[in-house]
């Protein structure tokens, strides 16, 4: 009996993470659902090379298998229409699905305008801006000033 559950034990520990319970194409590449494309296809570089069947150590067919399995993961989600279709189909949703309260809307409607899509010319300029053109006139004068010194020391006529 003891024997039975060692062998069973040693079994499901040398299989290797990827072949445990690949229910989903996240799990095949070993992301979560909110991973950007950037993390997908860093992923799939790094798993492709290691189950491609011409450079892995795996009988063919398992890495053909894997190498498979892994190619249309990667086809799913590198598709954001396919993606987001999957995401569904896994019950996956990026939509936070908590709600504001009713008649929340109604009373909070007042919003604060945004600057950050108009014209550079029709916004407002911010306090980092004003500061800078405040030390662009000093600088300018501050020039100014020294041509005139150098004039008036050399003993030149402006």
């Amino acid at each position: 009996m003891k024997s039975d559950r060692k062998n069973r034990q040693t079994s499901s520990k040398t299989l290797p993470k990827y072949t445990q319970l690949t229910s989903t194409y996240y799990d095949i590449l070993g992301l979560h659902p909110a991973a950007s494309v950037v993390d997908i296809r860093r992923c799939y570089r790094r798993l492709s090379k290691k189950y491609h069947p011409d450079t892995t150590k795996l009988s063919p067919s398992v890495a053909t298998t894997k190498f498979q399995r892994l190619n249309e993961a990667y086809a799913t989600l590198s598709s954001p229409e396919r993606r987001s279709l999957y995401d569904l189909k896994i019950g996956y949703s990026r939509i936070n699905v908590i709600q504001a309260p009713k008649g929340w809307e109604a009373e909070n409607n007042y919003r604060k305008p945004s600057t950050a899509y108009l014209d550079p010319t029709d916004r407002p300029l911010s306090s980092g801006e004003i500061f800078v053109l405040f030390l662009l006139g000093c600088t300018f004068i501050g020039c100014l000033l020294l041509i005139v010194a150098v004039a008036y020391i050399r003993g030149d006529a402006l």
